[in-house]
């Protein structure tokens, strides 16, 4: 089984773009064994954890209205290319993550955490929906298979939270400073929302190394 450690955050377009094109890669290849591991990095670690108006929130990151509407016109134009919906318009608020980083992390542990990490991925960007709210969080991890009550009563604490704080850390002490940036077999990096092709070209490779690695074990 080969691992590859995602780095990413769930209201970050870029990481759905990525996501979109690494499954349909891994579709091409079902033969090659392969998990994913969801790692978390906030995109706005100083968001205060109520959130903020969203347009206040791009044009501030972005340098005023016009400079957020180009960076966005081109984020539509690659999802709408890759067959993804996305619905700006309807987000009102750019949301804090830490606590979707919490469900994530914990749906790992339920084995449901691909699942989870797409519907948020939906309800952010499709939906328009606050998936900081506990609501929207207990919702997708029932849906996902997780028990709502116990997801609840750990959204109701600061269970794992300096552990998503510290995980985030590390990534930035490693040099990661933009997501999706993706770690494949502990040792090979590939930074951004890669085509499809690219990661079919990696995909050859591994399968490459794994095949004479065979070959020369007695």
């Amino acid at each position: 089984m080969i691992p590859i450690d995602v780095l990413s955050d769930p209201i970050c377009p870029w990481c759905y773009i990525g996501k979109a094109r690494l499954d349909r890669a891994r579709a091409a290849r079902p033969n090659l064994a392969l998990t994913l591991h969801w790692q978390p990095f906030q995109l706005n670690p100083d968001m205060p954890r109520a959130g903020m108006d969203r347009r206040a929130y791009l044009e501030a990151k972005f340098g005023g209205k016009e400079g957020a509407a180009r960076v966005y016109v081109q984020i539509e134009t690659v999802a709408q290319a890759e067959g993804l919906d996305i619905d700006f318009a309807a987000i009102a608020r750019t949301p804090n993550t830490l606590d979707a980083h919490r469900l994530i992390r914990w749906a790992e542990i339920e084995g449901c955490q691909d699942s989870v990490v797409t519907a948020l991925f939906q309800r952010y960007f499709r939906g328009g929906q606050d998936i900081s709210d506990p609501a929207i969080l207990i919702e997708t991890a029932e849906e996902a298979g997780m028990e709502a009550a116990m997801v609840a009563q750990l959204l109701g604490t600061d269970a794992d939270l300096a552990e998503v704080r510290a995980a985030d850390a590390r990534a930035r002490e490693m040099g990661v400073s933009g997501v999706p940036t993706f770690l494949v077999a502990h040792q090979y990096v590939l930074p951004g929302a890669q085509e499809t092709a690219v990661w079919l070209r990696a995909f050859d490779e591994i399968e490459s190394l794994i095949a004479a690695d065979a070959a020369e074990t007695p």
